[in-house]
């Protein structure tokens, strides 16, 4: 896991504070990640909504990433498990990319484990933040 300092706001530490706790008491297949979501908002830089810079990734941005070996570029949204869509392009935090992605920057490097080996990704582009928008209550 990357150690560069991330950004979480107020809101999301709370709600995904949350999150984490119940998933760890529960009977949850995704310990490790949880593991590591956790790691993620202990280590994190906490911030106002309002002081969010609008180029980091939070809940409900949509981002743009290329993928490094193939410069594949895909778009997807960053949900709350309840509101994940594979085929919508909506990813649960608790899924490896999603707690890979929280808090980073455009232009940051992500990487993370899959079956097949592992992943490396740019963040390119952030084509909706809602602080940015405006949008405190996400």
């Amino acid at each position: 896991m990357n150690e560069k300092p991330i950004y979480i706001t107020e809101y999301d530490l709370e709600r995904l504070t949350s999150l984490v706790e119940a998933a760890l008491k529960g009977n949850s297949r995704g310990r490790l990640h949880l593991s590591e979501l956790q790691h993620e908002l202990e280590r994190a830089i906490i911030v106002t909504p309002q002081q969010v810079p609008c180029d980091v990734v939070t809940m409900n941005s949509t981002v743009s990433l290329m993928d490094i070996h193939t410069a594949e570029e895909k778009t997807y949204t960053l949900v709350f498990p309840e509101n994940a869509h594979i085929e919508e392009g909506k990813i649960s935090i608790l899924a490896p990319i999603g707690t890979a992605l929280i808090g980073y920057c455009v232009g940051d490097v992500i990487e993370w484990d899959v079956p097949s080996g592992r992943k490396t990704l740019q963040i390119t582009k952030i084509l909706y933040q809602p602080e940015a928008a405006g949008r405190y209550d996400l």
